[in-house]
């Protein structure tokens, strides 16, 4: 029965040593969040399970450190400091497998605290712009508390729940955290051209948010019968939809659709996504399946790096032994791309960092955790061209990431590598 109660009410249930699931990224219900915190002298040792969350995490205070801990399967900006401040661990897992965590009690959770549309007239509510592994912690958790606003879009697929599946009810009418499109940069447009020549018409594509996929996509408005089969997409495919360039007509999952497990944007896309069928949500365990990704034909995976070793080592998680993110999809993406009949693995990015740093190099830094390894990785794309890695020797594959590094830094690369390996 649907009886809405107060913020304040609902998360009374909460207790000592819970472990708390949130849901993800732009559907983090904040409301909820606050009420949580408000408690923080009658809690001890609750334990926060969350992916990536757009807004405030205030649980995260290191000051609150005794009531809360942060377990992140995916660290963002609002708790990267935890880890540091020792109030905060990460999980890593593939974001595929996260929903098994919850399924097999790896993780036992006692709450789940999400964000749904208001339900219709058969009791449905829609988890709206974020499912990923909060249907498996809805199935899992001993108490389920819905934060439900009137702005929520209500997305078609798999995040559909019924009124009886929650426990507690908080009414809201409150606008989703936005991420508006900046204008991509003169390198980041350069970047768009090279990936944007490696797509073919009828390709699927998964990409992320940023200015490097916006490039790319700004790049393929005169491509045809494109598919999309993401993990998250945000704005910059609006445009190619209602142009029909991406129609899914020769996807093989899910033809006709575009398929994603969680999105954040602008209110545009908010607006676009809601009560919008050509967008299917479904559970990550589905949207990053290897197995299910592959079945794509020219699936075409693009996905960033902090830093590239010039054997095709990816480090996309931490700078050094230093927890950045996370691995989320990028394995997931890059496997079932490469397994895909024409399909292409490919990693982008910048030769240099905001500070001048060369991002192709010798060796990763000490401690940094191999996400993709050499011998996953198709392409490698910087400003400077495309590097094809794949069935390459050893030999071949430094002198073309050599020569896609920055200039500044080639001979410097190759010298360091060659000093690394001659004895």
């Amino acid at each position: 029965m649907y009886r809405p109660v107060s913020a304040e009410d609902a998360v009374k249930i909460i207790k000592p040593n819970d472990k708390v699931y949130l849901q993800a990224a732009a559907a983090a219900p904040q409301i909820l969040i606050r009420a949580l915190t408000a408690r923080h002298e009658e809690l001890r040792n609750v334990e926060i399970c969350q992916l990536h969350t757009e807004g405030e995490a205030p649980y995260a205070n290191p000051e609150l450190k005794d009531s809360f801990h942060v377990n992140s399967f995916f660290i963002g900006k609002n708790v990267r400091h935890t880890l540091k401040a020792g109030n905060g661990s990460y999980t890593p897992v593939f974001l595929s497998e996260l929903p098994l965590l919850f399924k097999r009690n790896i993780v036992d959770l006692q709450v789940a605290l999400i964000h749904v549309s208001v339900p219709d007239q058969h009791g449905y509510c829609s988890l709206g712009v974020s499912v990923e592994a909060t249907l498996a912690a809805i199935d899992n958790a001993d108490h389920v508390i819905a934060q439900v606003n009137k702005q929520m879009p209500r997305t078609h697929g798999a995040g559909i729940i019924h009124i009886s599946e929650i426990d507690s009810f908080v009414e809201c009418d409150e606008a989703l955290p936005v991420h508006n499109m900046t204008e991509p940069t003169d390198v980041e447009n350069k970047i768009g051209t090279h990936v944007a020549s490696l797509i073919e018409d009828r390709s699927t594509l998964q990409m992320g948010i940023g200015n490097i996929p916006n490039a790319v996509l700004a790049k393929l408005t005169n491509h045809k019968d494109l598919g999309l089969h993401t993990e998250m997409f945000s704005d910059g495919v609006i445009d190619l939809i209602l142009k029909d360039v991406i129609n899914g007509n020769y996807k093989e999952i899910n033809r006709g659709r575009a398929l994603t497990t969680f999105l954040m944007g602008s209110k545009r896309l908010y607006d676009y996504v809601d009560d919008n069928p050509f967008i299917e949500m479904r559970a990550s365990n589905y949207t990053n399946d290897v197995s299910i990704i592959r079945q794509n034909p020219k699936m075409v995976a693009i996905n960033s790096a902090i830093e590239v070793d010039v054997t095709g080592q990816v480090c996309a998680d931490s700078i050094g032994t230093r927890m950045y993110s996370g691995v989320g999809g990028q394995m997931d993406f890059i496997r079932g791309a490469s397994l895909s009949e024409g399909g292409k693995a490919i990693i982008a990015l910048p030769s240099i960092t905001n500070k001048g740093i060369s991002r192709i190099v010798p060796s990763l830094k000490p401690g940094a955790g191999v996400v993709t390894t050499r011998s996953h990785v198709h392409y490698v794309v910087t400003e400077n061209g495309i590097a094809n890695l794949y069935g390459k020797t050893i030999k071949e594959r430094v002198k073309a990431l050599v020569n896609i590094a920055h200039p500044d830094f080639q001979e410097q690369i190759d010298r360091e590598y060659f000093e690394l390996t001659r004895g």
